[in-house]
């Protein structure tokens, strides 16, 4: 998409983050980096030259009612935040409602004293504890699974076998309308309890989830993502989704499913239920709980697809794998049992998982048809780049005119409909009728047809979306007439574009795969019709020149091999991959997931070359789906590489200043005020100043780093050093992980007014050693930091130590490379409010 217009802004953020003031009116050909001159100072902030800065240090704290006033007037120096409303669709801002999660362990004495005290011990026991965890999450993963895929199956086969029985009789009787106004019906009814859950119980639960995951997995705290009530509302909303007949599917949600099933095992408790177990309570820190979730779901992909396969994930380490690895294989071992027994195959482990596109026998190809195979990949990527921004305009519509939560509903029952009225409209004006033989549907129509016939365009509507995409992979030639399959690529096209985004819980691979192999198969329908004269030609030519050397056995062989090269079946399987590939522009994923649910291995090749073009087609247009919808959100998702051409860019020009900093001793009344009024969530705790003037020039030498929600649990406890004698004993990092995730708000605290009197010894919950930047390094120095190691914050520090400012991930993300059309370029994003 073209990059907006960036303005002045002047803005300010509650997670230590702030961009300076910048104007850009330029075009988008001249928003490139730009050398700076020698006359452009680099380090021309305030609190490095000692000029006009405000004081953060409150050196008179015996006044402890400070106003608020007077912190905000200081924590909104220089801050830039742009109040103006954003206009809905826009993609060049970054959200304030997004906070990052703490990658980066707090190694203060707390921590080390617990693993003095335990030993190694501790430590096996912890790795054990891992791998049962692991194995937990993978059965219940699968548990889950199968119940999705049962119900859906269970369900429609009910619905349609309801809507063959009424077709056939109303076509003798007279009476079409009264299976139309049932399909309609039996759309409604599942879409409207899926809307309704989402919009009113549950809004995160919407979509498939893997944007949200991704960007938990990356670092960034996304609201409500991983609680067993989003898991409860994803479960039933996709059941509803693919029973109402809607262009989704039950795969992409599966790895949300996973995810939330890790986030929970590994906690040992329920903050919806307000249970706790007392069991797990070392890995409630944000560290554990990640890698637990990144395995999560990884079995999620592994119960969709059989592939055990995560490309969202931004960190690993080996054995992080092994254990994801595991997880995986149990998961689809449970999965096989189940499923086998639920088809009456109990012990035939034939079903690695939810997507089962079937198996190809053999997919023979020659060489001349590779540049066939990246034409294939071109078009895949122009319908996926075209499919992306008739989404996003759709999208930009939604967030301008539904906003409301009943218009959300009303919204997703219009598409049910929609979808209901195209697939009637369809089946009564195309007469597409085929001998009875041939049927690749469950429920075959007889429509209009003669008898010992059925209606191929009722096939691919009376049937869920994996099984026609199944059906458009394997069925035989001459199956689908090439009307049939236009008519039908065209309104799934836009049907799926709509229905991606609904406020119902889907995913887009199975109808991407559909609208791939609708059209791919169209192509090779186009190839197998020029077929007989290609080999009617070699036959000619081989029977002429060398017809004394070969025999009749070899020429059979030879027209069996061109007659299958040219198979529309596995140009359908190209073409779902082409079109798949340049929606979401994954290419190590999909590959996996489509050798492995074709069991097509032999094919691996075409298929890498398919979405190779497809993804680098597409993103000449456009970013991917899950991009773009994360950009919309205003979601501070940081990307592998850092921005290039921007090592002029200095740590000292992207930091947060001035910088709200705490002494090592503070007083009570302070560090509640100071909550109170401002939202930062990180602080440098810093060496008292020497003087006691009103305004000082200096923040002072770094000593560590402490967080907010620490200062609110110990605020809660009451750790204060006159009330010593009752918690010095049974002080310990309990207390922080008993209120892990939620921890409490500062209102929730109660301190009385000689509380606020006393003071606190930060030193025990510090983190003293945190990782900290020169003031001369560069923005990529700062986004490897950060990008590596999942930091939240970062303070900038001068020659002495001294704290100068503090970086987070906001004042790195919003630095972001553009592409659009062969051009690139650097946006300075800004920071909003208001979404």
């Amino acid at each position: 998409m073209n990059p907006s217009t960036q303005t002045s802004a002047e803005n300010n953020r509650g997670d230590n983050d702030s961009i300076d003031v910048y104007n850009c009116d330029e075009g988008d050909g001249e928003r490139l980096i730009k050398p700076r001159t020698i006359l452009e100072p680099r380090n021309n902030f305030p609190s490095y030259s000692n000029e006009n800065i405000d004081s953060v240090r409150f050196p008179h704290i015996a006044n402890v009612n400070t106003a608020c006033s007077d912190i905000e007037a200081i924590s909104g120096h220089s801050r830039r935040l742009y109040i103006r409303d954003i206009t809905p669709g826009a993609t060049n801002f970054i959200s304030t409602n997004y906070e990052s999660l703490d990658y980066d362990p707090c190694e203060n004495y707390l921590l080390q004293d617990e693993e003095r005290k335990r030993g190694y011990k501790f430590i096996v026991r912890k790795n054990f504890a891992r791998w049962f965890i692991f194995l937990l999450i993978g059965i219940c993963t699968a548990l889950i699974a199968c119940f999705v895929d049962i119900l859906i199956e269970e369900l429609c086969s009910l619905k349609y076998g309801w809507l063959k029985k009424y077709v056939d009789q109303c076509v003798i009787e007279g009476c079409l309308w009264l299976p139309c106004t049932m399909w309609i019906m039996l759309n409604m009814v599942p879409v409207l309890i899926g809307a309704i859950l989402v919009s009113y119980v549950e809004p995160v639960a919407a979509g498939s989830g893997i944007p949200q995951v991704k960007c938990y997995l990356n670092g960034v705290k996304i609201p409500r993502v991983v609680r067993i009530k989003t898991l409860a509302v994803k479960t039933i909303g996709v059941i509803c989704t693919v029973v109402g007949g809607l262009a989704g599917g039950k795969e992409g949600p599966m790895i949300h499913s996973g995810a939330v099933v890790a986030a929970g095992i590994s906690q040992g408790k329920s903050t919806t239920f307000k249970k706790d177990l007392k069991i797990f309570e070392y890995f409630r820190e944000d560290h554990e709980k990640r890698d637990f979730v990144s395995g999560g779901a990884a079995c999620g992909v592994s119960a969709a697809f059989g592939a055990p396969i995560e490309e969202g994930t931004s960190f690993f380490n080996q054995s992080l794998t092994w254990r994801t690895f595991f997880a995986s294989m149990i998961t689809t071992f449970t999965l096989n049992v189940i499923l086998s027994a639920y088809h009456g195959h109990l012990g035939d482990l034939s079903y690695p998982g939810l997507l089962n596109l079937g198996k190809f026998d053999s997919i023979p190809y020659q060489i001349y048809e590779i540049p066939l195979f990246m034409m294939m990949g071109t078009f895949g990527g122009l319908l996926g780049a075209l499919w992306n921004h008739v989404n996003y305009k759709i999208t930009c519509f939604r967030l301008r005119f539904v906003t409301q939560k009943w218009q959300k509903v009303i919204e997703a029952l219009l598409v049910a409909i929609l979808s209901a009225t195209m697939g009637s409209l369809m089946i009564y004006f195309v007469n597409d009728c085929k001998p009875l033989g041939n049927d690749p549907t469950k429920f075959p129509v007889q429509m209009y047809c003669e008898e010992g016939q059925y209606n191929a365009v009722a096939s691919l509507w009376f049937q869920t979306p994996e099984s026609s995409v199944r059906s458009l992979f394997h069925d035989p030639k001459g199956a689908h007439d090439d009307l049939t399959l236009a008519i039908f690529v065209v309104l799934y096209f836009f049907l799926a574009a709509a229905t991606f985004g609904l406020s119902m819980s889907s995913g887009l691979f199975i109808p991407s795969l559909l609208i791939g192999s609708a059209w791919g198969r169209l192509i090779g329908s186009g190839l197998a019709k020029l077929c007989p004269t290609c080999v009617r030609d070699v036959n000619l030519k081989l029977t002429h020149n060398v017809q004394s050397k070969i025999s009749i056995a070899m020429l059979t062989h030879t027209n069996f091999v061109l007659q299958e090269v040219l198979d529309p079946g596995k140009y359908a399987l190209l073409g779902a991959a082409a079109q798949l590939g340049g929606v979401v522009r994954m290419t190590i994923s999909l590959t996996a997931i489509l050798i492995e649910a074709t069991q097509g291995i032999y094919f691996g090749l075409p298929v890498i070359i398919v979405l190779i073009m497809a993804k680098w087609v597409g993103d000449f247009f456009n970013e991917g789906i899950y991009e773009i919808h994360i950009q919309m959100a205003g979601i501070p998702l940081l990307p592998w590489e850092s921005p290039p051409l921007s090592n002029n860019i200095y740590a000292t020009e992207i930091m947060s200043h001035p910088v709200v900093t705490l002494k090592t001793v503070e007083n009570v009344g302070h560090i509640a005020e100071l909550l109170k009024c401002v939202t930062f969530n990180g602080f440098p705790v810093v060496d008292p100043p020497s003087s006691d003037e009103a305004e000082i020039n200096s923040y002072g030498r770094l000593r560590g780093l402490i967080l907010r929600s620490q200062l609110i649990v110990l605020l809660k406890n009451k750790v204060f050093n006159e009330y010593a004698e009752f918690w010095e004993k049974s002080l310990s990092i309990k207390m922080f992980r008993n209120e892990y995730p939620r921890y409490p708000t500062i209102e929730q605290v109660d301190i009385t007014d000689e509380e606020k009197t006393y003071t606190i010894d930060l030193r025990h919950f510090i983190n003293p050693s945190p990782y900290t930047i020169q003031h001369s390094a560069t923005l990529p120095r700062a986004f490897r930091l950060f990008r590596a190691l999942g930091l939240r914050h970062v303070p900038v520090v001068n020659d002495t130590n001294e704290v100068i400012g503090i970086i987070t991930r906001k004042d790195v993300a919003r630095f972001r490379i553009w592409k659009h059309r062969g051009r690139m370029g650097l946006d300075e994003l800004l920071i909003s409010n208001k979404i």
